[in-house]
């Protein structure tokens, strides 16, 4: 099959990493890195590089050469930048969030599905192989009926100028919980607490509370302030209950044979105490994979596990925890207007 060309935008922080990730990707074809800063463009690529660097996004979407692009630039300009690719026919990949609001969000999805292109999330987490295993025994059945979900993304981060922690942080979580849930549960009200407790204007530790159509409630703790760095998610479940702990290279995921079953003909409770199975994960760079399937879903004319609907549903969990946090925490229904 013919490379694809594509064109990188944004040369910052995560701009580096896309282009790494694509020159190593055989169906893809690295054609330029786009940046305000060209000088900045051109120190990313290297001296010997022939990707071209410009500051010009018309040039990179006049180039026939070009048949997608991969965003990198700050949320508040996805809008303008995805759609002017989009209008010029171009697959794109965006980083999270997929734009600065639900209604933007909107408006790119449809522009996407009105000219038959593919709209990716940048979802990283959701190509681990951690996740991929997490999203197979959900869906395998190998869990049960899903009783609860817990994630805790703490660290002592970099406190945002234009978002607050939420909206830095939980999309991570949120992500993975849309890509492993099974088909037909999903969120439905979401209630958030945060604190500002360094005075940046802006909340930088958070609780949210997510309840499902199932009545099982989800729960994400976010912080910016914390000294030690946990990245854990449990997922519980009628048959078994999985850990994944992301900063443990030898043992990302345990499988736990344990729980609490309830006869509720005989009003019994009993504690069930089996094995724990740590399956073995073959390690691989998540943001490669983001690549293949972005390569792929455009190769086969398909939707990838995280396109533009998946990040519509993030950004409506966002919106209805930002608001929730004027609320006083107050339970606030997610937006459901969203085809699968």
């Amino acid at each position: 099959m013919p490379r694809i060309g594509l064109a990188v935008i944004g040369a910052g922080y995560w701009g580096p990493n896309l282009v790494r990730n694509a020159q190593a990707t055989e169906s893809l074809r690295l054609e330029y890195l786009c940046d305000l800063d060209v000088a900045r463009a051109r120190q990313v690529l290297g001296d010997y590089s022939t990707v071209r660097a410009t500051p010009s996004l018309d040039e990179v979407l006049e180039d026939p050469a070009v048949q997608a692009v991969a965003i990198a630039t700050p949320a508040a300009t996805h809008l303008k930048v995805a759609t002017a690719a989009l209008e010029a026919g171009k697959h794109v990949l965006v980083e999270k969030p997929l734009a600065a609001n639900f209604a933007e969000g909107r408006q790119l999805v449809e522009t996407a599905e009105d000219r038959g292109l593919v709209l990716m999330l940048d979802h990283t987490y959701c190509y681990t192989p951690a996740v991929r295993e997490l999203r197979r025994i959900v869906h395998s059945g190998e869990l049960g009926e899903v009783q609860y979900l817990d994630s805790v993304r703490i660290n002592l981060g970099i406190v945002q100028r234009d978002v607050d922690v939420l909206w830095d942080l939980a999309p991570h979580d949120l992500s993975v919980f849309d890509a492993i849930l099974p088909a037909g549960v999903q969120p439905v009200a979401v209630a958030a607490h945060g604190s500002d407790p360094i005075g940046a204007g802006r909340a930088c530790v958070a609780h949210l509370s997510i309840e499902l159509n199932t009545g099982v409630l989800a729960h994400v703790h976010v912080n910016w302030l914390s000294p030690t760095k946990i990245r854990t998610m449990v997922l519980g479940g009628s048959a078994k209950t999985v850990v994944w702990d992301d900063l443990n290279p030898t043992q990302r995921v345990s499988v736990y044979d344990r729980g609490v079953d309830h006869q509720r003909e005989q009003a019994i409770i009993s504690y069930r105490l089996g094995d724990m199975v740590a399956p073995a994960l073959t390690e691989q760079e998540a943001l490669r994979a983001v690549m293949a399937e972005f390569a792929d879903s455009i190769t086969q004319g398909r939707a990838p596990l995280t396109d533009g609907r998946s990040g519509l549903r993030v950004l409506a969990l966002l919106e209805a925890a930002s608001r929730s946090l004027t609320e006083n925490g107050a339970f606030v229904a997610v937006r459901q207007e969203i085809a699968a």
